[in-house]
C-alpha cells in the first residue's frame, strides 16, 4: 500500500522518540550503577539507598508459623518414623537445636505472612535430597499428598513446591523466566548435589548472571546447591564455587556458603525483602544439616541479622593471644572446630567467610585488625587450589592485609576432578588439609613437640597444601600436604626420605 508524506514522518517519528528515551534510561542508569557495601554485601545506591530489610521475626509469629508446619487434616496417617522426627523438629522451638530444614521453614512460612509469594522446585526438592525437608507428607495409607505449609492460617500468599525434571538446563530456565516475570515472587530451585548445576551452564552465563548488565532485567532467583567434599566422588562434591565466582561482578549476584542455621534463616528473608533484587546462589550442607553446631536458638531468629563474616567466639575475649587465623567457608569451619589439636591451639581463631561474593572486605579486614599480634593468616580450603574461593580472595584480601601478616593458602594442591574417586583416599587427603591448619599455630607446633607426635606428612602424590602468594607477587606453584574427615583417621606416617615428600612451597 501506499503511505502519505505525513504518516511516514509519523512513524519515524514513532520510532525515534522510543530510541531516544531508551537511550535516556540508558544514561540514568549508568549514572545510578549499584555500587557494594563491603562491609554486608548489599547493593547500595549511595545516599539515597533504601534501608536493610529486617530479617528478624517476632517470637509469636515463629510460633504461629512453627504449629502450621505440622497439621495435617484429620486422619491423615504420617509414617510413623516420620511423626517422631516432625514432632522432634516442632519442639525445637522451645527446646533448641532448630536445623537447617526447620530454619528455611520457618523463613518461608514467615514470608508468606508477609504476603510474599513463594516458587521452590527442584530435583526431589518436596523431600529434600538428604530427607531434611519433607514439605511435602504422604498418606501411608492413602498416598494422598498434603503440604501443610500452603495452608498457614494468616498466610497473604501462595507457595508452590514441585520435584522438577532431571533436565537441569530446562528447569532452570523456566524458574529464570518466572522469577524475571513475577519480580515480588522469590523463586528458589535445587539441584539434588550441587554437582548438577553445570549441566545448566548455558542459562546460568547468558541470564542469570548477566541479564542485568545486558538488558536491565532483574531477578532473585535462588540457586539451592549442596556443596561439600565428604568422600562421594567427583560428582556428587563440588558446586564449583569457583565457576560462580569467577563470574561476579558488577553487583549481578550475591554467592552465599552459609555456616548454620540462622544465617540462612535471614539470608533467605534478606533476598525476599531486598529492595534491589538480584539471583542468590547458597551452597548449602549435607553432612551438617542436622548437625548440633549448625542449629540454633529461637533467640537467633528473633533478633539478629545476616552476617557476612563470624569471628571466632571461642577467641572473642582474648584477641591479644591470636598470632594465627584461618579464614574459611562452609564445613571446613566445624572440622577445624572440632579436631582433636584444635584444644591446644590456643594462639589461633577460625574465621567464618559466610558471603562470598559480593566480598564484604571491610569485615574481613576487621579481623587482622582486632587482633593485635596476629603474625599470619591463612585461606583454608577442602576443594583444589584451581578451584573453591582461593583464586577469589587471594588478591582482594592480600593486597589489603597489613603488610606485616603473612597471606597463604592451605588445601589440595591443582587438581583436574573435583575430588578423590574413592573414600579412603578422601579420608587421608582431609585430615592432611586440617592438620597442615592446625598445626601452623605455635602452640599445636609445641604441643605435638612435646608429646612426640609427626606434624602432618606428605607422601609422594598425596594431598598438597600450600601456603600461598603475597597479592603482588605472580603466583607460584603451592604444596604442603594434608588431608582430613570429620572422624579422625590414623596419621599417615611421614615420607622417610626427603625425595620421597614433594616440595613444600610457601608464596611470598
Amino acid at each position: 500500500g501506499l503511505i502519505t508524506d505525513d504518516e511516514a514522518k509519523a512513524q519515524s517519528d514513532q520510532v525515534f522518540a522510543r530510541i531516544t528515551e531508551a537511550h535516556r534510561r540508558i544514561k540514568e542508569h549508568l549514572t545510578t550503577l549499584i555500587d557494594e557495601d563491603t562491609s554486608s554485601g548489599r547493593a547500595q545506591g549511595g545516599a539515597d539507598a533504601p534501608p536493610a530489610p529486617r530479617t528478624a521475626v517476632g517470637e509469636a509469629v515463629l510460633q504461629r508459623v512453627n504449629e502450621g508446619l505440622f497439621e495435617v487434616p484429620d486422619g491423615f496417617t504420617v509414617n510413623t518414623k516420620l511423626a517422631r522426627q516432625l514432632e522432634r523438629r516442632r519442639a525445637s522451638l522451645e527446646q533448641g537445636g532448630i536445623d537447617w530444614g526447620h530454619a528455611e521453614a520457618l523463613a518461608l512460612g514467615s514470608l508468606l505472612l508477609d504476603g510474599v509469594p513463594i516458587r521452590l522446585t527442584g530435583q526431589d526438592t518436596e523431600r529434600g535430597t538428604f530427607s531434611h525437608r519433607q514439605m511435602v507428607l504422604h498418606d501411608e495409607q492413602t498416598g494422598a499428598a498434603w503440604a501443610p505449609i500452603q495452608h498457614l492460617d494468616g498466610a497473604g500468599a501462595t507457595f508452590e513446591v514441585h520435584n522438577s525434571p532431571l533436565s537441569e538446563v530446562g528447569a532452570l530456565s523456566f524458574e529464570y523466566g518466572y522469577s524475571a516475570a513475577e519480580p515480588g515472587c522469590l523463586v528458589l530451585w535445587e539441584a539434588q548435589f550441587g554437582d548438577f548445576a553445570n549441566n545448566a551452564q548455558m542459562v546460568i552465563d547468558q541470564f542469570i548472571v548477566a541479564a542485568q548488565a545486558k538488558w536491565g532485567q532483574r531477578s532473585r532467583l535462588v540457586l539451592l546447591l549442596p556443596h561439600g567434599y565428604e568422600g562421594q566422588g567427583p560428582e556428587h562434591s563440588s558446586a564449583r564455587l569457583e565457576r560462580f565466582l569467577a563470574l561476579s561482578a558488577d553487583g549481578n549476584i550475591r554467592v552465599a556458603c552459609c555456616s548454620n542455621s540462622a544465617q540462612y534463616f535471614h539470608l533467605l528473608r534478606d533476598q525476599a525483602l531486598s529492595p534491589t533484587p538480584r539471583p542468590l546462589v547458597v551452597l548449602t550442607p549435607k553432612s551438617l544439616l542436622r548437625a548440633a553446631e549448625t542449629s540454633c536458638a529461637v533467640a537467633d531468629l528473633t533478633g539478629g541479622e545476616f552476617r557476612p563474616v563470624i569471628e571466632d567466639a571461642r577467641m572473642a575475649d582474648r584477641h591479644e593471644a591470636v598470632r594465627v587465623l584461618l579464614l574459611c567457608t562452609g564445613k571446613i569451619a566445624w572440622e577445624l572446630e572440632g579436631h582433636e589439636l584444635r584444644a591446644h591451639a590456643g594462639d589461633l581463631a577460625i574465621g567464618r567467610v559466610d558471603l562470598l561474593d559480593p566480598l564484604p572486605l571491610d569485615r574481613i579486614l576487621e579481623l587482622f585488625r582486632i587482633y593485635p599480634n596476629l603474625e599470619k593468616a591463612f585461606w583454608v580450603q577442602e576443594e583444589p587450589e584451581n578451584m573453591g574461593a582461593w583464586a577469589h580472595v587471594q588478591r582482594r584480601i592480600g593486597r589489603q592485609r597489613p603488610y606485616e601478616v603473612s597471606w597463604e593458602y592451605i588445601g589440595r594442591p591443582r587438581r583436574a576432578a573435583p575430588s578423590e574417586g574413592y573414600h579412603g583416599s578422601h579420608v587421608i587427603e582431609q585430615e592432611r588439609v586440617l592438620r597442615t591448619a592446625l598445626e601452623t599455630s605455635p602452640a599445636v607446633q609445641a604441643h605435638l613437640a612435646g608429646s612426640g607426635s609427626a606434624p602432618a606428612a606428605a607422601p609422594d602424590g598425596g594431598a598438597t597444601v600450600g601456603p600461598a602468594t603475597p597479592a603482588t607477587a605472580a603466583p607460584a606453584e603451592s604444596s604442603a600436604t594434608q588431608g582430613g574427615p570429620p572422624a579422625v583417621p590414623t596419621p599417615v606416617a611421614p615420607a622417610e626420605s626427603a625425595a620421597a615428600a614433594p616440595r613444600v612451597g610457601r608464596r611470598r
